[in-house]
């Protein structure tokens, strides 16, 4: 099934919600929690690196923000065009609309 590129569809979360990356992302984030509670340690390491990455994600976007305001246009093309090549790659590979067990 081919999809219509709006203003409002994003690459990225046509991605993410291609059942081969959706089902992908749900096992391993399965995988992570089932380590983080059988092993304490492991978990406490997990928690201040995740409190790190949001403090370093939320400063490097406020940094980030009057660029991308700048290049909106620009992002707005490339979108474009990655929708139409993941159009392209559904049509062709019809697999990407499978989870990964089957």
């Amino acid at each position: 099934a081919t999809s219509i590129c709006c203003v409002q569809e994003n690459v990225l979360q046509r991605v993410l919600q291609l059942p081969v990356v959706s089902s992908t992302c749900e096992t391993l984030q399965r995988k992570y929690s089932s380590t983080k509670e059988s092993h304490p340690l492991m978990a406490s390491v997990c928690e201040v690196y995740e409190r790190g990455v949001q403090g370093a994600g939320a400063l490097a976007m406020w940094g980030m923000e009057p660029v991308v305001r700048r290049l909106e246009p620009q992002f707005a093309v490339a979108n474009n065009l990655a929708c139409r090549g993941l159009d392209h790659l559904e049509e062709k590979i019809p697999a990407l609309q499978y989870p990964v067990d089957k």
